[in-house]
């Protein structure tokens, strides 16, 4: 039981190795913005960059994320198992992670950058608070049972609301427009109080809006339940021993997702394509979080399933630090290349800023042991100066975002 409670190396891997996806995803809003990513034809893209930026849609773009999400939903579970091992009561700690991650959230999307992800995982925190000590059994249900939410947000271009949605469209091909400028040319104060000022296309419907902000939990709780379903199972202890249940699963939810991802792009505009598109998302990832396991249960390329593990262990820092990175390149206080390069130019680079978070992760933990932001997170968490709990957790289980 205790080894089951410590930290299961093969997780920080797949955490690590998401983080390449995640930034792949996200260099679509650091180049285009929130919304020109999906107004893409406004950017006058070669035939080659329209490939690519397809291929992004489908095979990256909302399936990296929700990794992220399922690995927190582990994560949570864990962190309670393993309080709870050693006599520590773990709701108020789960509440004072939630209210840093909340904190964090804030100051990244307020100041930095649109595209946080920290807010919702702080306030998710709550919300699973909820489920920690249900059965597997409750949890995977509830988790499947909140599935057609994420289909019915995908419903969005059809029937009654067609010319809702064809204003929409105009207000954000001018938004869009308005931003390219912004972005390329515009200093940090004058991109902030676009961020801040400029209506966004949403803003003009306020229904709209309010649904959006309402449907959020309920389209990423599947994901952080599953994997609150996963660690009662222990999927990922001793994974060499679960090579066939990581084949079986991955080849039916990779290909699963694939195809339902391709039938947004092949008809957007209709209500199948746009279910399946959503749906898929979440399909696909569960189908990467199978195959990532498969191949790193091989033992292979230790050397790198050893970046990937240190990248998975600051994820939170380098999550942060891609933020920095990349609005330093795109922005107009910065590089400018906002909206210059084209798809594979970003991929390209999206790459390179992996490559040296691989290397630079793996240097940084020979000296120390838990990440600068990491450790602050830690420090709240506990009330300890030194981030550990104040009754020592088994194996040194470090709190993930």
């Amino acid at each position: 039981m205790i080894q089951k409670i410590g930290r299961q190396s093969i997780v920080d891997e797949i955490r690590g190795l998401s983080l390449l996806g995640i930034l792949l995803s996200n260099l679509l809003i650091f180049q285009y913005g929130m919304w020109g990513k999906d107004e893409i034809g406004l950017f006058g893209l070669s035939g080659a960059d329209s490939m690519a930026h397809t291929l992004v849609k489908i095979v990256i773009e909302g399936s990296f994320m929700p990794i992220f999400a399922f690995l927190f939903g582990f994560g949570m579970l864990k962190l309670m198992e393993g309080l709870e091992a050693k006599g520590t009561g773990f709701k108020m700690v789960i509440v004072r992670r939630s209210i840093m991650l909340i904190g964090l959230g804030f100051l990244h999307s307020y100041f930095l950058w649109e595209g946080d992800i920290l807010l919702l995982y702080g306030g998710m925190s709550l919300f699973l608070l909820l489920f920690l000590r249900r059965k597997a059994k409750t949890v995977l249900i509830w988790g499947i049972a909140l599935l057609p939410i994420i289909g019915l947000a995908g419903m969005d271009s059809t029937g009654p609301l067609i010319e809702e949605t064809k204003m929409i469209q105009e207000k954000t091909e001018s938004y869009v427009i308005k931003s390219i400028d912004v972005y390329q040319n515009g200093s940090y104060s004058e991109i902030f109080d676009f961020r801040h000022d400029e209506p966004r296309p949403l803003e003009a419907d306020g229904l709209i809006l309010i649904a959006a902000y309402l449907l959020v939990p309920f389209m990423t709780a599947p994901m952080f339940l599953f994997g609150m379903y996963a660690a009662r199972k222990d999927w990922f202890y001793q994974p060499e021993t679960k090579r066939a249940f990581y084949f079986k699963w991955s080849s039916v939810f990779l290909i699963s997702g694939l195809i339902m991802k391709s039938m947004k792009q092949i008809w957007p505009d209709t209500i199948f394509g746009g279910v399946s598109g959503a749906l898929g998302m979440l399909i696909l990832s569960l189908g990467y979080i199978m195959g990532f396991a498969l191949l790193l249960s091989l033992g292979k390329a230790t050397a790198l399933r050893n970046g990937f593990k240190s990248v998975g262990k600051l994820s939170l820092t380098n999550y942060l630090l891609q933020t920095v990175i990349c609005t330093t390149l795109f922005y107009g206080y910065g590089f400018g290349w906002y909206g210059k390069l084209g798809i594979i130019a970003g991929i390209g680079i999206g790459i390179a800023i992996y490559t040296l978070q691989l290397l630079g992760s793996a240097l940084y933990l020979k000296r120390f042991r838990i990440g600068p932001v990491e450790w602050l997170l830690r420090i709240w968490t506990y009330w300890s100066w030194n981030g550990k709990p104040r009754q020592q957790v088994t194996n040194d289980i470090d709190v993930k975002a």
